[in-house]
């Protein structure tokens, strides 16, 4: 009877160093590969949204002109759409139900007359808040999407 013979040490269960490493090693290869592609779908997102905004701003604007024959002016601005104001002893019709604000927490901007060519511009400035930029940062405006 040879006690040493059954004698074997018992593997505790559980992962090793190098199986640890190696997952984390995986996991960060498929963030490096996912992450990009993910945060360009969100841009893309956030400026797609901006133009439907934008669309509908302009439709809004296109009913005030047809109520009062004539577009906001500069001083006026969107927020004579939401329909608290009093034009020429008339009511102002509710066009927008809120103040309309970009994907990235701005108020759009409205100008008139436009500095673009048409009746007015509606725009914001992009996710960098700054005018021009290139891609998610470019300004996006009502001349830009029709």
């Amino acid at each position: 009877m040879n006690r040493n013979r059954d004698y074997r040490p018992h593997r505790i269960g559980g992962f090793t160093l190098i199986e640890i490493m190696v997952v984390v090693v995986i996991i960060g290869l498929l963030v490096g590969i996912v992450a990009p592609n993910v945060m360009e779908r969100l841009s893309r997102a956030e400026i797609g949204a901006a133009e439907a905004d934008i669309k509908s701003i302009s439709t809004a604007l296109d009913f005030f002109r047809m109520d009062h024959y004539r577009y906001p002016t500069g001083d006026e601005g969107l927020e004579v759409l939401r329909g608290d104001a009093e034009i020429d002893g008339k009511t102002v019709a509710e066009h927008l139900q809120t103040d309309p604000i970009d994907p990235w927490g701005r108020p759009y901007i409205y100008a008139y007359p436009s500095a673009h060519g048409d009746a007015y511009d509606v725009y914001s400035l992009g996710a960098d808040g700054e005018e021009g930029g290139e891609g998610a940062n470019a300004d996006i405006g009502s001349w830009n999407i029709r």
